[in-house]
């Protein structure tokens, strides 16, 4: 019988683990360390300062955008602005003739009446164009002297057109000129590119070009 044998279990003490091998850090881990703290330091100092910019940006641009309308309004309340009218009273046409050479004869005098319903508002007529046109083609045209209008104000205009023209009409055209021809109707329109601006108080503001047909 052996007496190096061992017959039973073997009770010694536990066999510790092997040793782990630890993590290396790498330059843009998150850490405790020193850098770390001042890099995030760093990255919330700039958010937040950015985020303040843009809180105060949009800040005041909505504040400028309420002090333009409420001024809009009260200037809308002082002035109640209106639309400035034009009326064609009277239209007198004693020539409208079409020849073969295809050249039109015309004369076409007009009355219009431009009111101004303001009550605080002046008007200045730098520009006033007046133009005849007959199946829309332009056969005639006036400029028309500058001239002020006052508030609550009625202007009369009166352009007279009269010469002669060549106006290229189409096959169908021509047609339609022959049936007006007896008739003693014509479908002429009249139009008129304005250009204005206008007076309140001491005041000159605006500049506008409205374009008309009538």
């Amino acid at each position: 019988m052996a007496g190096n044998q061992l017959n039973g279990a073997y009770y010694g003490p536990s066999i510790p683990p092997p040793p782990q091998p630890k993590p290396r850090r790498h330059r843009n881990d998150d850490g405790c360390g020193i850098c770390s703290c001042l890099c995030g330091c760093v990255r919330g100092c700039c958010g937040c300062i950015f985020n303040c910019i843009l809180g105060l940006i949009c800040k005041i641009i909505t504040t400028i955008i309420v002090i333009i309308v409420i001024l809009g309004f009260i200037f809308w309340l002082i002035v109640r602005p209106n639309v400035v009218k034009f009326t064609v009273n009277d239209a007198t046409l004693t020539q409208f003739n079409f020849n073969e050479t295809n050249t039109l004869h015309y004369d076409l005098a007009l009355n219009v009446t431009v009111r101004n319903p303001n009550r605080r508002v002046g008007i200045y007529y730098d520009t006033i164009e007046t133009m005849a046109f007959y199946k829309d083609v332009q056969f005639a045209n006036q400029t028309l002297g500058r001239f002020f209008q006052h508030h609550k104000n009625t202007s009369f205009l009166n352009p007279v057109f009269k010469d002669k023209q060549v106006v290229i009409l189409n096959e169908d055209q021509n047609k339609e000129f022959d049936k007006e021809k007896i008739d003693g109707v014509y479908g002429i329109d009249f139009k008129m590119l304005i250009e204005m601006r206008f007076k309140f108080g001491w005041f000159k503001i605006g500049h506008a070009k409205p374009k008309g047909s009538l």
